[in-house]
């Protein structure tokens, strides 16, 4: 089985999406996998549209914590990014579509951890 911590080290963010996106449009363009096929085919209907195997059913699910995980720490650099370009917490709140409290507490530590590192730190 393929874990997100192997994919996060085979994908960037952006190779993980368009992978990502390959197998959640054909999830969603296949019938469902209790529907037998239809035969034969007709011209309109997509070779590809088939039910995803088990193993990229649970890639999709790792490629999808992977994501989340790499544009989190896209965001925490960005938070950085805006701090030492002097927006405040209450910017950064409204950025973020969160009160300026919740934007400090969820981003202060890590500033201080990477502050006290001695700068940046790639996942």
């Amino acid at each position: 089985m393929t874990s997100p911590d192997e994919l996060e080290r085979r994908f960037t963010l952006l190779t993980a999406s368009a992978r990502y996106d390959q197998l959640r449009l054909r999830e969603s363009l296949a019938p469902p996998a209790d529907e037998p096929p239809q035969e034969p085919l007709d011209e309109r209907d997509d070779p590809e549209a088939r039910p995803l195997s088990r193993e990229e059913a649970l890639e999709l699910l790792a490629l999808s914590e992977v994501i989340v995980r790499k544009a989190s720490y896209g965001r925490q650099l960005t938070v950085r990014t805006a701090r030492a370009a002097g927006a405040s917490w209450t910017q950064i709140g409204a950025a973020l579509a969160t009160s300026k409290q919740s934007a400090w507490e969820t981003h202060a530590r890590w500033l201080a951890e990477q502050d006290a590192a001695g700068g940046r730190e790639t996942p």
